[in-house]
């Protein structure tokens, strides 16, 4: 769909001759009704259907998770986002992200997510239960995991990173930020 310009002092509409919003992208004639794969990735948007998702990424066990936006599929930079399942009663193995930022938007089921604590001076596991519609955010390299204790409903959820990949370091256990195994 062509951008729309205002109308002409006849009251007519005339095409654009470039995109008002982005004055430094080249209009290249393009009427935006033909094939848009020939405009560079960052002259573009990019549609990504449901069934379109790309199922080779980073993984932890008891978890699928599905690229959508990421620097390979549209050519992203700075972000990273798709959807991860968990099977009914299943854990992830504890992972992190590295230094990406994640955000979670919980879509269906009850996932629930892990993690150590200290500020009570003593190491205690958190476990925060979700429904659909809530949102998490996890920090960069903050062990975790996400469970789905249902016995009959698979949890679905979208994330976003901060990274144009998904990261995911793969633990052996859980640890507080900052006091990792062995270290010290």
């Amino acid at each position: 769909m062509a951008p729309h310009t205002p109308p002409t002092p006849s009251g007519e509409d005339t095409p654009a001759q470039h995109d008002a919003f982005h004055p430094h992208l080249p209009d290249n004639g393009h009427d935006h009704t033909g094939d848009d794969s020939k405009l560079p990735l960052h002259a573009r948007l990019h549609h990504i259907r449901a069934d379109g998702l790309d199922g080779d990424t980073a993984q932890t066990g008891g978890m699928r998770r599905f690229a959508a936006i990421s620097g390979r599929n549209v050519g992203s930079e700075h972000i990273w986002m798709g959807q991860t399942h968990v099977a009914p009663d299943t854990a992830s193995s504890n992972h992190h992200h590295g230094a990406s930022e994640t955000a979670i938007h919980v879509v269906k089921g009850h996932p629930e997510f892990v993690f150590l604590d200290d500020s009570s001076g003593t190491s205690e596991e958190v476990r925060i239960r979700t429904a659909p519609g809530d949102y998490i955010f996890v920090p960069p390299f903050v062990p975790h995991r996400e469970e789905n204790p249902s016995s009959d409903e698979e949890a679905v959820v979208v994330i976003a990173r901060s990274t144009q990949e998904a990261i995911v370091v793969n633990l052996p256990e859980l640890y507080v930020l900052g006091k990792e195994p062995g270290r010290g």
